[in-house]
């Protein structure tokens, strides 16, 4: 047997004579329009309202309106595959993978640890290495507030199955029991709640690309359920009830249905019973049928952006480092996005209705490396005085990206009196040309950052609105400025 597969053996025989992980009866019990704006998708949460589990009673859940209001957060894939960081968080599966989804990254790993390590060394031997010896929860709250976030989204479980947490379901494979010995998901989330406003969230792999019990239900093409009912779904539950995550950020749903991961009944417990009942946003990973069509808001893919509105709250998950969503020595310069990049995706994001997940990944000893802390603080920088036309604003419907002009996009509020004009590329000209929209007499144009400075504008012959921008070096940021206008808006 290989040694892979020795752990998982040994958790399923220990679960088994002590019943920790014995799903009870009880437990299996509890079980669009292109043109709507995010008025549309998001309400107040109905708590005395009983969900059944089945996605058509689920999907009348309204989803809590603090998450469209958030717009931006921030992402954080961290665990044992940062202490190779070679490759990527997929490291163990790119080596041991049989066959590997990655051949050339197969075989550069199988140089690197022929090259570094004795022949016998596993990937469960890195977790002895993982000693998280300079994290700093606090250190870390106070950088991803400082970016601007409204939510954190913290790996709890990747697909390697090693818990951040002294999980009661995965024995002697947890940061607790080997590593760091500390309670991660506890320390970061006491430092999210009592140093900052931001809400707490959790990511969460369903599938573990070693455990027997999902080995022996893939072999059977899914028809056994041992491993979601000894595993996966008590292991979600003792999550949920022990740090009460307001977002549960499902992924590792692609080889199997939503039945089978018993993701119905699971919603329904969630949304009927949790302690986050009433706040709680789940995304749309919760089986092979479900990406962008059930669940929560959609991410439909990684650094999904659709190019138009929809009729459902989406989210736009990307990474920094564009090779990798752990920390990679290997990773040049030119892999990561710029602070231009990021605030241009942020801004494409939310004008077509989306929010915006930012990746980091920490180093093995728990530190963000500068270059992923400069691009956080480059994005708080800009929207703190920016941030008017991004937190809490709605699509326009009438336009959100300008018909001439690439760089120029849209957003609004209270009901579209307000409209704000993001331009990402100072014209040369001096002069902001806008294809979108009629303006009225008595409207007011002013720029965020630049309260006391009026800004004219006029309509030419042409229909086009061109506005007469203040000089450049008045601003105090840069990588975008943001019109804020009262117009009477065409009809649209």
């Amino acid at each position: 047997m290989r040694r892979e597969a020795l752990l998982g053996v040994f958790c399923y025989y220990f679960y088994s004579v002590n019943g920790l992980a014995i799903v009870t009866s009880n437990e299996r019990k509890c079980d669009d329009s292109s043109q709507n704006n995010s008025k549309s998708y998001t309400a107040p949460i109905q708590v005395s309202k009983n969900y059944e589990p089945n996605w058509t009673s689920l999907e009348t859940r309204p989803l809590p309106d603090w998450f469209d209001k958030a717009k931006i957060g921030v992402f954080i894939h961290w665990g044992v595959y940062s202490v190779p960081s070679f490759s990527s968080e997929w490291f163990w599966m790119l080596w041991k993978g049989n066959p590997s989804p990655n051949p050339s990254a197969q075989k550069k790993i199988l140089k690197y640890m022929s090259d570094n390590y004795k022949p016998d060394f596993s990937y469960q031997d890195f977790a002895t290495q993982f000693t998280a010896d300079l994290f700093d929860p606090v250190e870390w709250a106070s950088l991803i507030e400082a970016s601007g976030a409204k939510y954190v989204v913290f790996t709890s479980k990747h697909h390697d199955g090693y818990a951040m947490w002294p999980s009661n379901y995965s024995y002697s494979w947890n940061s607790v029991d080997v590593g760091p010995h500390r309670d991660i998901n506890a320390q970061l989330a006491k430092a999210i709640h009592e140093h900052t406003k931001m809400r707490f969230g959790l990511y969460y792999s369903l599938y573990e690309w070693f455990h027997p019990l999902y080995l022996i239900d893939k072999s059977k093409n899914f028809t056994t359920q041992a491993f979601v009912d000894y595993k996966i779904v008590p292991e979600m539950k003792e999550l949920v009830n022990r740090y009460k995550p307001e977002i549960i950020w499902s992924d590792g749903e692609w080889e199997a249905s939503s039945k089978y991961w018993k993701a119905e009944e699971f919603l329904a417990w969630l949304y009927n019973e949790s302690p986050v009942r009433e706040t709680v946003v789940v995304n749309d990973r919760w089986g092979q049928e479900t990406l962008c069509k059930h669940g929560g808001y959609f991410t439909c893919a990684d650094r999904f952006i659709p190019g138009k509105l929809l009729g459902r709250k989406w989210e736009n998950a990307l990474t920094i480092d564009k090779g990798s969503w752990g920390y990679s020595r290997l990773s040049p310069i030119i892999n990561y996005l710029t602070t231009q990049q990021l605030i241009d995706i942020i801004v494409q994001t939310v004008a077509f209705g989306g929010n915006v997940l930012i990746n980091v990944g920490p180093t093995k000893s728990g530190k963000i490396s500068p270059i992923y802390q400069e691009r956080l603080i480059d994005v708080g920088k800009w929207l703190k005085v920016n941030g008017e036309a991004i937190y809490e604003s709605s699509p326009w419907n009438a336009c959100q990206n300008d018909i001439n002009h690439p760089h120029i996009w849209y957003t609004t509020k209270n009901d579209g009196k307000e409209l704000y004009i993001i331009f990402l590329r100072w014209p040369k000209t001096g002069f902001l040309y806008l294809s979108c929209l009629e303006k009225t007499d008595d409207s007011e144009n002013t720029m965020l950052g630049l309260p006391d400075v009026k800004i004219k504008g006029i309509l030419t012959d042409e229909g086009i609105y061109k506005i007469i921008l203040p000089n450049k070096e008045l601003i105090e940021t840069d990588w975008g400025w943001t019109i804020k206008m009262s117009i009477k808006l065409k009809d649209g």
